[in-house]
């Protein structure tokens, strides 16, 4: 029946969800599975399990590269990078040095074994430290693509991890780094309260007199606060192509790109026209787009000396207005402090308390009416201002042609780069840099990424997914698509279930006819079926009922032996039906619980016959009916 699952039914779908929970949960613990170490690596000692991490190998890069750098040792660092001796001028003098800390580290929280990192170890310090390019990179047709990860291991409060690519120009000394140090491109993450950007700026050289001038690029589309929040290591990539285009990555993902003609600001060509600096308006030019009437008069009714606020005159001091009686009172509860001195602190006062008298009482004190708007008021009186007639515009100066224009085609051209560099100050220590590369192919930098930051942040994600439940399905998910298909299924089929048994399709129940007292027609009554015989017959003869009956039995005129049987039953049915009024009169509940009972099978057949449709006229039909019915 509908509404209704069989047992059968209720244990397949059952054993379906089952199924479909083991099966997620059995892909789930696929990526529990401890991962097996290399061969000669050691075993931890002592009774206790101790979680073997996955080693991490160096990643190795397939093409031309102009800078790379893993950092596998303290001694590696200290032969390749160059610490800064500088100060940093225009500051404090117990700041100003580039003190901060370095360290080559294994990250807080690991996820591969082996793997180290630069770390940014002291907070509100300037650090600074720069190492030189295997070859300088210059802008001759290829593209410029760096890359390198950050990790914010304690989040960020106020801090950058940027880098700049140091210009190979004469002089340039590490030693000396700091921040008045020429470069050629500034990028990556800086943070500030929830002020977060992700920087690129680069100097371009001014063609006709050699100054340098910063260019920035447009803001990220990315809301970039999990960079900094989510304690995760984090791939940034800048790739500048030789049309001028750029793109910013983050974690493979882009999040900026544009033209570096149109994207940046301030724009790369000045605009060859300008305003003339020594132009001046004329005195005569007039800016006023409206002006007071000059034949307007005051009319002779405008008061200005009048106020703008009056006593009310209808007011009147409510009754029982307490005139005697101030609305403060001395609290006469009040004590005087023991450590109070009269001549260091002067007369002692007890504290003021409202009057208790006036809590009953409309008010305290001495009554003033209140006031109200004077209606007589209208204020100082002003001329109506009209259109001025010698309005001539907003003035402004006239435009000559910019003696300092220039047109360069070539932004991407800029000047070659010589060397890495970090220049920071950090409110946060404990910031983590890895993997930088600087190479003029994308895919070298892809595949730098592919055997080292793609590996990290696998471990990474399911070292965090490994912490609950929730996060470890969604992990799973990720890692096999087809696993959405079963978390469907297995959140679908109890919905289904529940729908099914908690809310049953209803099919409405036929109401049973209740039996009738008399033979009179009612609305619920279907028309009856003629005959082909009664077709021919008059109104008079067919249909007539209980009324045409009596009004037979009351003409008392018998034909043969068939009409004095029926005069016979008629009478009797006469009094029968006066003995069921009487009762219906005497026991209308009864007569209820008579409507309400199921027809007899007696009834259903007297009414079922079809010869009773065409001899309803005759008395003795109608008194057999009764009879039926009481039966």
């Amino acid at each position: 029946m509908p509404g209704k699952v069989s047992n059968k039914m209720l244990l397949r779908l059952s054993l379906v969800v089952v199924l479909l929970l083991q099966i997620g949960w059995s892909a789930h613990a696929q990526d529990e599975e401890t991962v097996e170490v290399e061969e000669g690596t050691e075993e931890a000692e002592g009774p206790e399990e101790v979680e073997v991490k996955p080693l991490y190998s160096p990643p190795t890069a397939t093409g031309e590269t102009y800078f790379t750098d893993h950092f596998v040792s303290e001694e590696d660092f200290k032969q390749k990078w160059v610490l800064s001796e500088a100060k940093k001028e225009g500051v404090s003098e117990d700041i100003a040095k580039y003190d901060g800390k370095w360290a080559v580290e294994e990250p807080e929280e690991q996820a591969m074994s082996g793997d180290l990192g630069l770390v940014l170890k002291t907070r509100a310090k300037h650090h600074a430290v720069a190492a030189k390019l295997d070859k300088p990179f210059k802008f001759d047709g290829k593209p410029l693509v760096v890359q390198y990860e950050v990790r914010f291991q304690k989040g960020m409060e106020c801090g950058g991890a940027y880098i700049k690519l140091l210009s190979d120009l004469p002089g340039l000394d590490l030693k000396n780094f700091q921040d008045k140090t020429g470069y050629t491109i500034m990028f990556g993450p800086d943070k500030c309260g929830v002020d977060t950007k992700l920087h690129f700026i680069f100097r371009h050289k001014n063609p006709k007199n050699g100054s340098y001038e910063e260019k920035h690029a447009k803001k990220p589309t990315m809301d970039l606060i999990n960079v900094f929040t989510d304690k995760s290591t984090h791939l940034f990539t800048l790739i500048v192509n030789p049309d001028n285009s750029f793109e910013m990555l983050v974690d493979q993902t882009l999040v900026n790109s544009g033209s570096l003609l149109h994207d940046v600001s301030p724009a790369v060509n000045p605009p060859q026209e300008i305003e003339d600096p020594d132009d001046s308006k004329p005195e005569d030019w007039d800016e006023r787009e409206k002006i007071p009437d000059p034949d307007a008069t005051k009319p002779d009714d405008w008061n200005e000396d009048a106020p703008r606020k009056i006593i009310d005159p209808d007011a009147t001091k409510p009754d029982g207005w307490l005139d005697d009686e101030e609305e403060f009172v001395p609290d006469p509860n009040a004590v005087k402090p023991d450590d109070w001195d009269d001549e260091m602190d002067g007369e002692w006062e007890a504290p003021q308390i409202e009057n208790p008298k006036c809590e009953s009482a409309p008010g305290c004190g001495e009554w003033s009416p209140p006031m109200i708007d004077n209606p007589e008021y209208k204020g100082k009186w002003k001329p109506p201002m009209i259109a001025n007639p010698n309005y001539k515009g907003i003035w402004k100066p006239r435009m000559i042609p910019n003696p300092d224009y220039f047109e360069d085609l070539s932004p991407y051209a800029m000047t070659p780069i010589g060397a890495v560099g970090l220049e920071l100050w950090s409110m946060t220590e404990d910031v983590l840099f890895d993997n930088f590369i600087i190479t003029n192919e994308r895919t070298v930098a892809e595949e730098w990424a592919k055997t080292s930051w793609n590996l990290k942040n696998h471990e990474e994600v399911r070292e965090k997914a490994s912490k609950s439940f929730i996060e470890s399905v969604f992990f799973a998910a990720q890692e096999r698509p087809w696993l959405w298909v079963v978390y469907i299924m297995v959140v679908i089929i109890p919905v289904i279930l529940f729908i099914h048994f908690c809310c049953p399709a209803t099919i409405p129940k036929k109401k049973s006819a209740h039996p009738k007292k008399t033979d009179a027609i009612t609305p619920d009554d279907k028309p009856p079926k003629k005959k082909k015989a009664d077709l021919n017959a008059k109104p008079s003869e067919v249909g007539q009922g209980d009324t045409m009956a009596e009004e037979d039995q009351a003409e008392g005129e018998p034909e043969g032996e068939e009409e004095a049987e029926g005069g016979e039953e008629g009478e009797e049915a006469a009094a029968e039906g006066e003995e069921e009024k009487g009762e219906e009169q005497e026991e209308p509940e009864e007569d209820q619980e008579q409507e309400e009972r199921k027809p007899s099978k007696a009834d259903l057949e007297a009414t079922e016959q079809p010869e009773a449709l065409a001899e309803e006229g005759s008395p003795r039909t109608s008194a057999r009916k009764r009879k039926v019915r009481k039966d």
